[in-house]
């Protein structure tokens, strides 16, 4: 029995409706299934209505190609991107970013240039994490010299939004396919915080 075809898909955000904008990509990209949101670029990719919707052609084996403008617009931050691309790859969808003119994949193969560009990016994260974890180190030295420092007040949880960033290799092996225990293990954590973090991916 042979595959079914796979439909390619074209991903667009925009931050304001615009009709005539529709037409043109509907007259440029007839080939392609067409995934426009209106929203701001602050609002991560699965928490978009046809980002979500996206993912949900992906993983149901409908989607095998997804273009997009820019690999911004694939996320809210640097490492809401990279859990996209990471999604992407897991599930062997090919991803082709217009402005790099680059494809992810070449003959079903990973393309080194386009794994590069994402070590860049992924080594960039890290930087930024890094930097913004130390400057959050710093202002508590600083709020404890001066006696204002509180702490998290007893009781209080993270949000959805830290938990899921502080954990992306946590996501990149639930996405895999692994089971909590097995995620724990892999990833250095402990059960009940891969259990979180598959609870956020579902809300």
């Amino acid at each position: 029995m042979s595959n079914p075809i796979k439909m390619k898909a074209r991903y667009v955000r925009v931050s304001t409706k615009d009709q005539n904008l529709e037409r043109q990509l509907l007259k440029q990209h007839p080939d392609e299934e067409l995934f426009i949101d209106v929203c701001s670029g602050s609002v991560p990719f699965t928490e978009r209505e046809q980002g979500s919707e996206l993912i949900v052609a992906v993983e149901a084996g409908k989607v095998g190609y997804v273009t997009v403008k820019a690999i911004d617009r694939l996320g809210r931050n640097l490492l809401n991107i990279l859990e996209t691309l990471d999604f992407l790859t897991v599930v062997g969808v090919n991803l082709k970013v217009d402005n790099l003119g680059i494809e992810s994949l070449i003959e079903g193969k990973p393309n080194q240039a386009f794994k590069l560009i994402i070590s860049v990016l992924a080594n960039i994260a890290e930087m930024e994490r890094e930097t913004m974890l130390e400057r959050q180190r710093e202002g508590i030295e600083i709020a404890k010299a001066k006696g204002v420092y509180k702490g998290r007040e007893r009781g209080s949880k993270d949000g959805k939004d830290v938990i899921l960033s502080r954990y992306p290799n946590v996501i990149k092996r639930l996405r895999q396919g692994h089971s909590v225990r097995n995620t724990a293990k892999l990833c250095d954590v402990s059960t009940g915080t891969v259990q979180k973090v598959k609870k956020f991916q579902k809300v």
